[in-house]
């Protein structure tokens, strides 16, 4: 079986593998200034393609791969199905028509012919081989993705979570491998428990409201926003939630998707508990003024009506921005952390709102991805280290161990075998 790494190789972003030429495991985008797509994008034709979950870096391609007479069938379970086409035709809203988004209206609208949608644990057929999904408890219906050509097994880990959340509960599958693909976004990071750090959340919050301030929770809209919900209505919090967000939470909570969620019925309590933002009339300077949690995208202060909420609050030091992801150099959310400025909306901003942040990364940490790759080590299964910052760092110390690893290089073809 041979591998190739158009993306997300020594990277994170624009995540695309191909397999013997035939079946192409995710095709994501960079959103960066200028935004990046997997190598040769243009002149990929796969038989087949299998996605492991619905986040920008690993679907914000996809469309693309429907242009001319092709149409390779997609294989992905019903939530990234529908988070594919939420993202897609919010980067045509941002960026149609323009070199930032290489595709258009009518490429999204070939995804449901194509379109193929599969549980865990159910083997399906793919460009000849054997595809399965497990739960890989990063956000809702979010897999690993084992492929079998009846000789090799290659296990692509896609982005996994080893520890419960409020909406998932951590992966547990460990499915027979030959070569692991594994993603190492945390390798270096080993986190406080979950639940010290929602507690330490819910407490700054009420603290900052008991005061008569706001607070502004700028987060991501698919499985971070839906997160801190929860957390808000077990802490008896009243929120608000403005932006992509509001949707997505709609979209787990349909049928066929809350089979997807660790309690749909807790996600179903935390959206009564919200109350959802139209943006009509100026309603978010009036919810800006008032003593309360507003979960809002976008996560990294890119955009979105946090460009309305964080100027409104910046000025008194009572108020609070929690972030909850993390913020990428360069950007505004990383800016506020490290200088106390930001530019927002165009402006340079100085906030003397109080800033905190907190890692509520749907991602393995470091003790997480240990953890997971244990049983290869002792099947002596090859692990090839991707989808990280220092993913040569982490092959290195997974050698020191006694792991058969290593971190390819980007556009790196390679073989793997029992």
């Amino acid at each position: 079986m041979e591998v190739e790494f158009l993306g997300g190789a020594r990277e994170i972003g624009r995540s695309a593998i191909l397999v013997d030429d035939d079946l192409l495991l995710d095709f994501g985008m960079d959103s960066g200034n200028p935004p990046a797509f997997p190598i040769g994008a243009g002149d990929v034709d796969p038989e087949a393609v299998v996605v492991s979950h619905g986040h920008l870096d690993h679907v914000g391609s996809i469309p693309s791969l429907l242009s001319g007479d092709a149409r390779p069938t997609i294989h992905w379970t019903p939530p990234t199905y529908e988070l594919t086409r939420v993202l897609a035709r919010d980067t045509l809203r941002l960026h149609g028509g323009t070199y930032d988004c290489p595709f258009t209206e009518a490429e999204v609208a070939r995804l449901t012919q194509v379109s193929e949608t599969h549980g865990y644990r159910e083997p399906f057929e793919a460009a000849g081989y054997e595809i399965t999904f497990f739960d890989a408890g990063h956000v809702p219906g979010s897999a690993h993705v084992l492929i079998d050509d009846g000789e090799t097994r290659l296990l692509y880990t896609g982005d996994f979570h080893a520890d419960d959340q409020q909406l998932l509960a951590g992966t547990t599958a460990r499915p027979d491998a030959d070569a692991v693909i594994c993603e190492s976004t945390y390798s270096d990071v080993t986190r406080r428990p979950r639940e010290e750090i929602e507690a330490a959340f819910a407490e700054s919050v009420a603290e900052t409201i008991w005061s008569g301030g706001t607070v502004v929770v700028p987060a991501f809209a698919i499985g971070r926003t839906q997160e801190v919900l929860c957390i808000c209505e077990e802490h008896d919090l009243e929120c608000y939630v403005d932006g992509m967000g509001k949707r997505v939470t709609e979209i787990f909570l349909r049928e066929g998707n809350r089979e997807f969620l660790r309690d749909p019925d807790l996600l179903r309590r935390a959206k009564g508990n919200a109350r959802f933002v139209d943006g009509r009339d100026g309603q978010r300077e009036r919810i800006a003024e008032q003593n309360t949690v507003i979960v809002t995208t976008s996560g990294m202060l890119h955009g979105g009506p946090a460009m309305t909420y964080v100027p409104a609050i910046r000025s008194h030091p009572t108020n609070k921005i929690a972030m909850t992801g993390h913020q990428v150099e360069g950007t505004p959310g990383r800016d506020l952390l490290e200088t106390g400025s930001a530019e927002i909306d165009g402006r340079m901003m100085r906030i003397s709102a109080q800033v905190e942040q907190y890692d509520f990364s749907a991602h393995a940490d470091r003790e997480g991805l240990l953890e997971f790759l244990a049983a290869y080590r002792e099947e002596g299964a090859a692990v090839l280290v991707n989808h990280g910052d220092r993913c040569e760092a982490f092959a290195e110390e997974l050698r020191a161990e006694g792991f058969a690893a290593s971190a390819p290089e980007l556009g790196e073809r390679l073989e793997v075998a029992p």
